[in-house]
């Protein structure tokens, strides 16, 4: 048959698609209503080639229910005599453009929320950030809707409060929950008090900046002697700051568990779990005399870390982050869940760089990775011994 008749399946797909690419245009009113779909009325030689289709078509439009107006045509046929057919399908509106592909429940929650934003901030009305956020609209549980509600409210109401997100009067209000939701809040925020600026989510809330902690052990006993005894230690950076010690070495561990096996190491701290806030230590002015050796994962984040400590302590050496150390572990090897997006990082070493660019490029396989302790540990202590930091150091 030389003409598409649509079937009601075809016209949802349709329908689906459509929904899919605009909706969130539609939440904001935008769009031409209503919209007519026209499903393919066949001439009379359309429908003698092939008699079984058309009367399936007919038949199919026949059973057809929905909250759309259905027209029919009627056509006088020399051959065929008189035949009613189904001619288009017009919808009022992006409702029962939801409700035809089962999006109506979700569809009419979304709107009903933001009408509540916009009954409550006229500024949002047709502002994108709610089309941004159509799946908290249409998704969240009331109680999760009524809780962020509810905190901007406060926030707008309160832009200067310098609080502790703990401390908002919020009811419900947690830091789990929070912590899930930081991007809409930031988000919704900026747009109810129009902040064009880039800023975070405790400027634009006006809250307190929790104070960065650093964990650190003391692997010296001289200068464990001068702080009462403490080996293991977390505390604020500024608070660490102002420890009374002058440690000649340093090392940096990207995990927790290998900090923590670190034997004891004259004139030595070690730094644990920083990741990529490595960059706090150059807080600390303790540090700007000691010799400092950095030791992770092999894997592009590891890379990442290291080049980004270096350039805060451009005499850092690194240990066991290289190609030679990386195959000899391959029955060690796993998979790195996702890549960094970072790939020029210019202040590695060769080596440092030859084994960052084979992993970045599959050089051995796809997104492998060899973690810090999985390294045969008197292997890992007779490297970090013989590395330059620590030459003619002995180790406990």
């Amino acid at each position: 048959m030389a003409k598409k008749l649509l079937l009601p399946k075809d016209v949802t797909e349709w329908l689906t698609r459509r929904y899919t690419n605009q909706h969130k245009a539609w939440l904001l009113g935008e769009g031409q209503w209503p919209i007519a779909v026209n499903l393919g009325i066949p001439t009379e030689t359309d429908a003698t080639q092939d008699i079984p289709g058309v009367r399936h078509w007919i038949e199919a439009w026949n059973d057809w229910h929905g909250p759309a107006q259905l027209s029919w045509v009627s056509r006088q046929w020399s051959r065929l005599g008189t035949q009613n057919l189904p001619a288009s399908l017009e919808i009022a509106g992006p409702n029962d453009v939801a409700s035809l592909i089962g999006q109506g429940k979700r569809w009419r929650t979304a709107v009903e929320r933001y009408q509540r934003f916009v009954d409550r901030w006229s500024q949002l009305t047709g502002h994108a950030v709610l089309g941004r956020n159509f799946g908290v609209l249409a998704d969240y549980a009331e109680v999760d809707f009524t809780r962020l509600f509810s905190m901007l409210d406060w926030l707008e109401k309160n832009p200067s409060s310098g609080l502790a997100p703990r401390q908002l009067p919020v009811a419900g209000l947690d830091t789990k929950w929070l912590e899930k939701r930081v991007g809409v809040v930031t988000d919704l925020l900026k747009s109810i008090r129009a902040i064009d600026d880039v800023a975070d989510f405790y400027s634009i809330c006006g809250l307190k900046r929790p104070i960065p902690r650093i964990r650190a052990r003391i692997l010296c006993p001289e200068l464990r002697g001068t702080l009462g005894g403490l080996r293991d230690i977390e505390v604020p950076v500024t608070e660490l700051n102002g420890l009374a010690i002058a440690p000649r070495c340093a090392i940096i561990v990207e995990n927790l568990e290998t900090g923590l096996a670190l034997p004891d190491i004259p004139d030595t701290v070690a730094f644990m779990r920083l990741g990529n806030a490595v960059s706090l230590l150059s807080s600390l002015t303790w540090l700007r005399d000691c010799s400092m050796l950095y030791w992770g994962d092999i894997d592009t984040h590891g890379f990442v870390i290291l080049n980004r400590a270096r350039s805060h302590f451009p005499n850092l050496q690194s240990v066991m982050m290289d190609s030679t150390t990386f195959l000899a572990y391959q029955d060690l090897w796993i998979e790195e869940s996702a890549q960094s997006s970072e790939a020029e990082l210019l202040l590695l070493t060769a080596p440092e760089q030859e084994a960052f660019e084979g992993l970045r490029t599959f050089r051995w396989g796809k997104n492998l990775r060899l973690e810090q302790e999985r390294i045969c540990w008197p292997d890992a202590m007779k490297n970090i011994a013989e590395s330059a930091v620590f030459s003619g150091v002995t180790f406990s």
